[in-house]
């Protein structure tokens, strides 16, 4: 990140002064353009039936459903896969408006089984099935209004849209004892709304995100096919999605793009203002799948096989300097899509940027806001430049730092340059994270609560105290924090290797945490003896403030100026469920991070980690019993260790823009040795300014 520039006044610049260049502080998005669109984040819609009837006698209202049953995307499925877009942009100033067509294809295709019961077919009641069949393609014609700032255009758009849709019902027919099939086409035109943001990579090539809420008019009516001896069968139908897309546009006339502030004014490296505001944002999209592997049974936090899915995040980093040492942050976010299986099935999870908050439609969550006040103790003054959560200031290197709000833990511990971040490094919770760290979250990661830090050149010891979730996995924070919260406390050592001559951080945190959990093997113990049928259901009787302690080891050294070293050792007690992160009890880690210089691609990383999980005892036997954890539980366990190897390529595109390819292989996926080998493979698009 730059810090904005102080040119020092002469005295001839008083007498004499020399009018700036004209430089536009904005792309100029004027013309005619066209592109190639796709999903991103998971593109979700619903069919809504009802009221439907068969001879005039009416069957249960039912929803469309998603093919992997889970609760958490419920009656939602992929609708968009892409298509082509074009337009013409005309532009004021920074204001820009323009008209835009676009044609996608869809992939929307779920069946939804519901039994006909009471109608007279025998012992037996028979299926009739209302299967939503691919809707072919989507029209949407908009108009867009946008404001353009440096390299980017932040937009929203109206318009109309329409797309064709296909009905089929099969039935029994009594007479044949097959089935009878009936099918239905119908047309549906209604209005879109949607926002976006595009960013120019070159003068001619611009990549960007765009959202559209979709909605196709109101309730259809639809006959389809008639029951023997029953009647005709009658519904109806409605239709919403929520829509997500990366896109790549070319502009055949090019664009007028501001130059790099580093080409027009000098920088001051003696200055570490730009002023008391602070503005940045990043976007980030991954798209993941897993081919088939081996999966000879299926519990409710199973990772299903032969999938993909999507995730992306926008997030806008807010700072002020209120006075000298006083500065405030805030961090609101959208979020959409979800993990593999809807973020289940592997402990050491292999998306990062996939919450257990996940959504089909994009979420707005204040996910960071807080108060930071720092106070100077002496020594060398150290000028640190604008950034996300950062405004350009100067610090006493010798000071302490006092936080008050919401943020995540992970903002303050367990940092590893070469590690620590899913959206530009490893995909892997195990990797990214000290995995058995159990730290004090809601269900996207962040808590509240207040931290303290002091900081001298050569070390730094930093301390939490946060409220913990009201029970495990919850999206709720428990407000009874002199009752039930959690300290995290971390010492970091830096050094520099005098036989490498290269800088390195060595870091040892301490949790211990206090909230509403079941013990392990007392769970265990009331299901073996039949006071609980159901483990999960004693798990949830006997729920009470119960401590968690634990902690972890994390190295970074530096080899070489391009070569790193990341290395994590982490352990808690095992005794109680975990209430935050993930199903993980023990956890090592390591691996290194290379930068491109060799090949003259100085901005490019190529990473390689490997990942060991493990659990207690107790904690195994829980889940051989049926338990279903925060992540993971396949209804029984033959268990073995949770092994990961992941790769990845992190191509530099722009400043700005890095596109990244990532595999990633996993033995015994959610410790279960039954399951698996599998092999996840991703790609991952950030932005950031």
């Amino acid at each position: 990140m730059l810090v904005s520039p102080c040119i020092p006044v002469a005295a001839a610049d008083l007498t004499a002064p020399h009018p700036a260049a004209d430089i536009p502080a904005y792309t100029d998005w004027s013309g005619g353009y066209i592109g190639l669109e796709g999903s991103a984040g998971g593109s979700y819609g619903a069919y809504n039936f009802g009221p439907t009837t068969i001879g005039g006698r009416s069957v249960p209202a039912f929803k469309s459903g998603d093919a992997t049953g889970r609760s958490d995307q419920g009656r939602n499925a992929t609708t968009a896969v892409g298509g082509l877009f074009g337009g013409w942009n005309w532009q004021t100033g920074p204001w820009v408006y323009g008209v835009e067509a676009s044609l996608d294809a869809a992939n929307l295709k779920r069946p939804v089984p519901s039994t006909i019961a009471g109608f007279g077919y025998g012992d037996v009641d028979p299926v009739f099935n209302i299967v939503r069949a691919k809707t072919d393609l989507y029209g949407a014609l908009r108009a867009r209004l946008g404001y353009s700032f440096d390299r980017y255009l932040i937009y929203g758009a109206v318009g109309l849209t329409g797309a064709n849709a296909r009905f089929l019902a099969s039935y029994p027919d009594l007479d044949t004892g097959g089935q009878t099939t009936a099918r239905r086409e119908l047309g549906y035109v209604g209005f879109t709304l949607g926002a976006g943001v595009q960013y120019a990579i070159t003068d001619t090539l611009a990549l960007g995100i765009d959202y559209r809420y979709v909605d196709l008019g109101g309730s259809r009516a639809l006959t389809l096919g008639n029951v023997p001896g029953l009647g005709p069968i009658t519904t109806r139908a409605s239709f919403t999605s929520n829509q997500m897309f990366a896109r790549l546009m070319w502009f055949p006339d090019g664009l007028k793009v501001p130059p790099d502030p580093d080409a027009t004014a000098p920088h001051d490296p003696g200055n570490g203002d730009t002023g008391r505001f602070s503005l940045h944002g990043q976007t980030t999209l991954i798209a993941q799948g897993v081919p088939s592997f081996r999966s000879p049974y299926v519990g409710d936090n199973s990772l299903v096989p032969h999938q993909a899915r999507q995730t992306t995040t926008a997030t806008a980093f807010l700072g002020l300097q209120v006075t000298e040492g006083t500065e405030l942050y805030y961090n609101p976010e959208f979020s959409q899509g979800f993990g593999l299986s809807g973020t289940h099935g592997v402990a050491g999870f292999v998306n990062g940027e996939a919450q257990k908050a996940g959504a089909p439609f994009p979420r707005l969550r204040s996910n960071r806001y807080y108060v930071k006040q720092t106070f100077g103790l002496g020594g060398e003054t150290v000028e640190v430049p604008d950034g996300p959560n950062q405004v350009a200031t100067r610090y006493d290197s010798e000071r302490i730092t006092l936080i008050a709000g919401k943020f995540a833990l992970g903002d303050f511990f367990d940092g590893n340059v070469y590690a620590h971040d899913p959206r530009v490094d490893f995909f892997n919770w195990s990797l990214w994270g000290a995995s058995a760290w159990d730290f004090p979250a809601n269900l996207p990661g962040f808590t509240q609560g207040v931290y303290a830090e002091y900081n001298r050149p050569e070390f730094a010891i930093r301390a939490a105290y946060t409220q913990v979730p009201k029970e495990p996995s919850s999206d709720v924070l428990d407000p009874r924090v002199f009752r039930r919260a959690g300290l995290n406390a971390e010492f970091e050592q830096r050094y520099v290797l005098p036989w490498l001559d290269q800088p390195g951080k060595l870091r040892i945190g301490l949790f211990s945490n206090v909230a509403n959990s079941a013990n392990n093997r007392e769970v265990v113990t009331l299901t073996q003896l039949g006071v609980f049928d159901d483990i999960n259901d004693a798990v949830a009787a006997t729920r009470r403030p119960r401590r968690k302690t634990g902690g972890y080891i994390n190295l970074e050294q530096a080899l070489t100026p391009e070569l790193g070293l990341f290395a994590r050792a982490s352990l808690n007690d095992g005794r109680t469920e975990n209430i935050s992160f993930a199903d993980i009890d023990q956890s090592f880690s390591g691996g290194l991070s290379l930068k491109g210089k060799a090949w003259d691609r100085p901005d490019d990383t190529i990473g390689i980690g490997a990942a060991m999980n493990g659990l207690s005892p107790s904690h195994r036997a829980a889940f051989a019993a049926g338990y279903y954890g925060l992540l993971i539980g396949d209804g029984t366990l033959r268990y073995g260790r949770e092994r990961a190897i992941e790769s990845y390529y992190a191509l530099n595109l722009t400043k700005f823009v890095t596109l990244t390819f990532d595999y990633q292989f996993v033995n015994n996926p959610g410790y279960n040795r039954d399951r698996g080998p599998a092999h996840f493979f991703a790609s991952r698009l950030h932005a950031d300014f």
